[in-house]
Formats: C-alpha cells, sequence, structure tokens
C-alpha cells in the first residue's frame, strides 16, 4: 500500500466528515457514551469541517492521506488556539480505523510538524482526551508529552476530560 499526502480540496470534505465520524465512534466508543458520539452525523462533521476550511484556509492547513486512490486520514494544523506566540497546534489527526498499525498517522504527524516548522512556530502542542489511551501512547512515542493543562469539554452530552501535550523540539527528528 502506498501512502500520498496532499492539501485538502473542497471536494474532500465530504469523505473527510465521513472518516471523522468512522475515527471518533472506533476510538471513543469504550469511554463515551455512544449516543453521545452518533450524535454528530457524518453530514454534520463534513459541514462543520467545510465552514472550518472556509474560514481557516489562510491560517491553517487540512492535509490528507490517500492510499490506493482511497482517503485514509487526515490533519489539522494551525496557530494555538489561545493565540500563544510562537506555538502551533495540530489540532486533529484521524485515521480510518482500517488503516491503523500501518506507519500512517505518523506520516501524518511529521507532516504536522514540518508545517507547524514553516510556520516559524518553535513549540507544538495538542489535546487529547484522557481515556483515549491508544493516541495518548502514539504521541508519547512521536516525542509529545503532557505539560499538566486539562480542561474538561462536552461530546454530545457527555463531559470529556483532555490533556495538553507538548512538544518542544522536533527539527531534523521524525515523529
Amino acid at each position: 500500500m502506498t501512502l500520498s499526502l496532499r492539501l485538502a480540496q473542497a471536494t474532500d470534505i465530504d469523505a473527510i466528515g465521513a472518516l471523522h465520524y468512522d475515527s471518533r465512534i472506533a476510538a471513543y466508543r469504550d469511554f463515551v457514551p455512544i449516543a453521545g458520539l452518533r450524535g454528530l452525523a457524518p453530514e454534520s462533521l463534513a459541514a462543520w469541517w467545510r465552514e472550518r476550511f472556509a474560514y481557516e484556509a489562510e491560517t491553517h492547513r487540512l492535509t490528507v492521506a490517500e492510499s490506493d486512490g482511497r482517503l485514509v486520514g487526515f490533519s489539522y494544523v494551525g496557530p494555538e488556539e489561545e493565540h500563544e506566540a510562537g506555538v502551533g497546534q495540530l489540532y486533529a489527526i484521524h485515521l480510518d480505523p482500517a488503516a491503523q498499525g500501518r506507519g500512517f498517522g505518523r506520516r501524518l504527524m511529521s507532516d504536522a510538524l514540518a508545517t507547524i516548522d514553516r510556520n516559524g512556530w518553535r513549540r507544538a502542542v495538542l489535546w487529547v482526551l484522557e481515556g483515549n489511551a491508544h493516541a495518548r501512547r502514539f504521541y508519547e512515542r512521536g516525542g509529545w508529552r503532557p505539560d499538566g493543562r486539562e480542561r474538561e469539554e462536552l461530546m454530545g452530552a457527555a463531559p470529556t476530560r483532555q490533556l495538553r501535550y507538548v512538544r518542544e523540539s522536533w527539527l531534523g527528528e521524525s515523529a
């Protein structure tokens, strides 16, 4: 299986919404009530991405991963959401559940860190659900560490605790 990364196009948004939906169900179903996860249908997630893609096109980068002509993942990178100077944020990496374990997520992470570097941000942050042990291990293997900041947000009606991870240095490294 070959993997290629490219900037997302407006025509990718429906597929991104569907993949985001499937990824959320697979990743979060063991610790977030399924009703909360199913509350945002693929069409709703596509509409959310369509709006975000249009609104943040100048400051953020939505990258898609394709394998054999099929969308298998995406990442989203931009300035840190609280506008902390010199800090970029990895907002999302989502993979088709069937594509996990093939190095695609690591390729998306490396690409995201390269984007952060090209933008002149010398520090990177991301938020991950506390209960998502799989994602936390993935990020920790990639050199990310929790920095002690936490927040709680609703996913559907379910409160979820999120941990902020940081990566201070990555130049010249592969994730």
